[in-house]
């Protein structure tokens, strides 16, 4: 019996030896601080300052003259000739990048001029936090059917600021700004400065009456048991504040779940590891407890070389003071992390080393400027079968397409897709707060299909050509 035991292991060892490499092959990597005193303008940074949030507030980078301040002569002129043209011409939002958010980029460079400026051109958070004219494509740099609200929310405000899409759900939209600003921003129209391509949307009501007429809504209103913290960023609320509007939820026996929605938990992680922020989000998460209301915080980190151990920092402490869960909803996006392995090492990231929760990945969605980050459907759904089989079945993201007027749906959902033109159809089984305004006597509007288009670049010739006669 021993012998046959022998002969069985050596078997197995024997096969696993000569079995082929897996696709994905993983490797644990322990997070790392990139050292902020690599670039110029921060040799003289203390950690005391840098874990300090008002000073990363202090000296975000918001134009050329300071990113030359941080960076000087690494970068040469040929990036910040590109930089300046992409802000005149193309950018959708305006420059704002924390300190700690360009310390995650070409975080392994050569410290000449000539590397470090390939490394910063070729950096996935650069491409993304930071984009320039070359980044984007030539012909068909905005899809035919793109807008600067692709969602339609403000459609869907049920009061200012709050969009009622879902039949339980809801988001409210706290402030109109950020920590940082990403440059392929959903809510372009609304969110951050104007640029010289867009002039921002405004809220008009002041905070505490817009607070006041989304709290009055959701009474009404019981069948809404999901509430969205959002903006913007709720970092950019006063915590006074933010806290004020929070605890009035939570007086509202029908609202069950209350997301935070904030990037700045990794783009600036020093604002929820402030002794005032932290002991306030633990007054609201035992209220939320006693109360039996599921507090979540929702990130949004796109690549592994964001996740550091001040981004663990922030979500452990959060979870530590009574924070149900911390997920992250990331966004695909081309150069950034459309591959098996960057969607991988991030979900790994997240997951094994910062306690957050890899939840969804969104397709970019169809904004202005927005065609050289896009994917195609088919592109995300061979993502979304790579990716399978790796994580914990609970920390699997799922791989969403948010469909005008209809929401989030599975890459896979879809009705009918037709690949040469690029144009997916989907259904939805609700009725939006825009179906019950506009509905028309007779309609069957949960028949009704809606289209979704893949980037015309990603088409096959005779699709192009169909678009190059439809459109020019």
């Amino acid at each position: 019996m021993t012998a046959l035991y022998e002969t069985r292991a050596a078997a197995v060892t024997s096969a696993a030896t000569a079995a082929e490499p897996q696709p994905y092959e993983y490797v644990r990597r322990e997070l790392v601080e990139p050292d902020w005193r690599r670039f110029p303008g921060w040799r003289d940074v203390t950690e005391a300052q840098w874990r300090d949030a008002q000073w990363q507030r202090v000296h975000c980078v918001k134009n050329i003259k300071q990113l030359r301040t941080v960076v000087g002569d690494l970068l040469t002129d040929r990036f910040y000739d590109d930089l300046a043209d992409d802000q005149q011409r193309l950018a959708t939002m305006s420059m704002l990048l924390p300190p700690q958010m360009l310390n995650t980029m070409a975080i392994d460079a050569g410290l000449t001029p000539e590397a470090f400026t390939e490394a910063f051109y070729a950096d996935p958070v650069r491409r993304y936090m930071l984009p320039v004219a070359s980044d984007r494509i030539t012909d068909w740099a905005s899809h035919p059917h793109s807008s600067r609200d692709s969602l339609h929310e403000a459609e869907m405000w049920v009061v200012e600021g709050l969009t009622h899409r879902y039949p339980t759900k809801v988001l409210a939209e706290m402030v109109p700004t950020c920590p940082q600003y990403c440059g392929h921003c959903t809510r372009m129209d609304l969110v951050g400065n104007s640029t010289p391509q867009i002039d921002k949307h405004k809220l008009s009501l002041k905070p505490v009456d817009r607070q006041d007429a989304m709290i009055d809504y959701l009474k009404r209103t019981p069948g809404v048991r999901d509430v969205v913290v959002s903006g913007g960023d709720v970092a950019n609320m006063p915590w006074p504040q933010l806290e004020s509007f929070l605890m009035r939820l939570l007086d509202i026996p029908t609202v069950r779940d209350v997301r935070l929605a904030t990037k700045a938990l990794a783009g600036m992680p020093q604002h929820w590891i402030q002794p005032k922020v932290v002991e306030g989000l633990e007054r609201v998460a035992r209220t939320a407890r006693r109360r039996g209301v599921n507090l979540a915080i929702h990130t949004h980190v796109n690549h592994a070389q964001s996740v550091t151990p001040l981004v663990a920092e922030a979500a452990r402490t959060a979870l530590d003071v009574g924070v149900r869960d911390v997920r992250n909803q990331g966004v695909l996006m081309r150069g950034v992390n459309n591959t098996p392995e960057n969607l991988l090492d991030l979900c790994f990231a997240l997951q094994g080393e910062a306690n957050i929760l890899p939840y969804y990945f969104y397709m970019c969605d169809m904004i202005p400027n927005a065609e050289h980050w896009r994917l195609a459907v088919w592109e995300a759904q061979e993502l979304q079968h790579a990716i399978m089989g790796y994580l914990p079945g609970y920390a699997t993201p799922r791989i969403v397409c948010d469909v005008p007027y209809v929401g989030k749906r599975w890459v896979h959902q879809l009705s009918e897709y037709d690949r040469e033109l690029g144009i997916s159809y989907w259904t939805k089984n609700y009725l939006t707060s825009v179906d019950r305004t506009n509905s028309t006597e007779g309609a069957d509007l949960l028949a009704q299909r809606y289209p979704f288009y893949d980037p015309i670049y990603t088409l096959p010739e005779a699709g192009r050509a169909w678009w190059d006669n439809q459109e020019r």
